[in-house]
């Protein structure tokens, strides 16, 4: 299949054609050329106003659920979601049921997962069965395809065993990703502890629940030498204490949310349970300091942390919601408006691309004769209509539906197929 690109603005600090405007013709899933103007029949012309082309963009955190939540998502839906959302790569949480602990489990996601236009890398538990009392068989997933390790939504809570998580990676080059919760702080809360929680009667998570836990896995990574991934970071203190520590040379990245750098936690005051978050959302100042840890490089990528949810879990007692986001086909919308003025384009889709492939060990991509075409199209001045009718994810657990959000994503080429919104 041959497929011509015309008009495209090329957003890759890599490709010799960074910054221009320029056609782009693949040939059964290879660049075969790069041009001002390239004149061909081919089987399928992409033109859009505005359209802008970058490598594959990755999610370094997401949820499809399967095995044992298929009523929340599945493979196949998430894969759909995240096609929509331009992630040509997905890093998959391990807390299904079973959790993602065993050689087996990994080989089956890989297996369901193959041949898709969506690239999905399962992380393996740090723990056996994420339950934080003794290590996984870390060495035997990642010969299985396991991308790195973690507890997921459970954070390793006992600093022996994360400390011993830390030290067994050096051994195989992964990562240990850790979600920044120290959970008996957090126990009980239910928002951001401060002026509007007060205002609301609601029950806090103090920023030390946050703060704590990253201090403790900064020193323990720094003690060991491993790598440590923070996922999720909200805080500004959190993002002071990452700017510091890599400046001490500790082997330590991160990733933040779309909703973190686009919301606060003034969105509770309608105690819409689809604002109920770990970690949550916080304030202003919180918001603007990770828009700055962005724009300097101190926040090196994207999560989604896409935890779709049915009706049934989100629509009861605030208390007893469950807690997350569905917004992996919405997230470069949802933050768009929000760090265009201070991040830019060329930074934001390097937090997309280039980075978490090179923290996470995955292939290369890039926009350059020859290479395999892996690309996201996109457009930063059009508009995305946000509608339950149109969504992919069985989710029914995004804030923004309903919306008309700033940019938008056109689609996904990748693994020799095409994926258009």
């Amino acid at each position: 299949m041959q497929v011509l690109i015309r008009k495209a603005r090329i957003v890759d600090s890599q490709s010799e054609h960074n910054g221009k405007v320029v056609d782009i013709l693949v040939d059964d899933g290879v660049i075969s050329r790069i041009a001002a103007s390239i004149r061909t029949d081919a089987d399928l012309v992409i033109e859009h106003k505005d359209l802008h082309v970058s490598p594959g963009w990755v999610d370094v955190f997401a949820d499809y659920r399967e095995p044992g939540y298929e009523h929340k998502e599945t493979i196949e839906t998430g894969i759909a979601a995240a096609a929509a959302g331009g992630f040509t790569d997905v890093l998959l949480a391990p807390n299904t049921q079973p959790a993602l602990s065993t050689k087996s489990a990994v080989q089956f996601i890989k297996t369901k997962a193959a041949g898709k236009a969506v690239n999905v890398h399962p992380y393996g538990t740090a723990t056996r069965n994420a339950e934080g009392k003794e290590l996984a068989e870390m060495m035997d997933m990642r010969a299985h395809g396991a991308v790195a390790f973690t507890d997921g939504w459970k954070p390793v809570q006992n600093a022996n065993l994360l400390l011993k998580a830390l030290e067994y990676v050096t051994a195989i080059d992964g990562v240990v990703v850790q979600l920044p919760v120290d959970a008996s702080l957090s126990s009980g809360g239910l928002m951001h502890e401060g002026p509007v929680s007060t205002s609301l009667g609601m029950a806090g998570i103090p920023a030390l629940a946050e703060t704590l836990a990253v201090h403790r896995d900064i020193e323990l990574a720094r003690y060991t030498g491993g790598k440590l991934h923070i996922t999720g970071i909200s805080s500004a203190a959190s993002v002071d204490m990452v700017r510091k520590a890599k400046k001490d040379g500790v082997q330590i990245t991160c990733s933040v949310t779309p909703y973190h750098l686009a919301l606060t936690d003034e969105a509770l005051r309608g105690y819409d349970s689809v604002y109920k978050l770990v970690p949550p959302l916080r304030s202003e100042a919180d918001r603007k300091a990770l828009v700055a840890g962005l724009k300097d490089g101190t926040i090196d990528c994207i999560a989604t942390h896409h935890a779709p949810h049915e009706w049934d879990a989100k629509a009861k007692e605030f208390e007893y919601a469950a807690d997350g986001m569905a917004v992996q086909e919405t997230a470069f919308a949802a933050m768009w408006a929000a760090i265009e003025k201070q991040v830019g384009i060329e930074k934001l889709v390097a937090a997309l691309t280039a980075t978490p492939r090179a923290i996470f060990g995955l292939p290369a991509a890039t926009v350059t004769k020859g290479q395999q075409a892996c690309f996201t199209l996109f457009s930063p001045t059009a508009t995305t209509n946000v509608t339950n009718e149109s969504k992919k994810t069985l989710g029914v657990n995004n804030p923004f539906a309903g919306k008309a959000l700033a940019g938008a994503v056109l689609g996904i080429i990748n693994n020799r197929q095409v994926k258009l919104n």
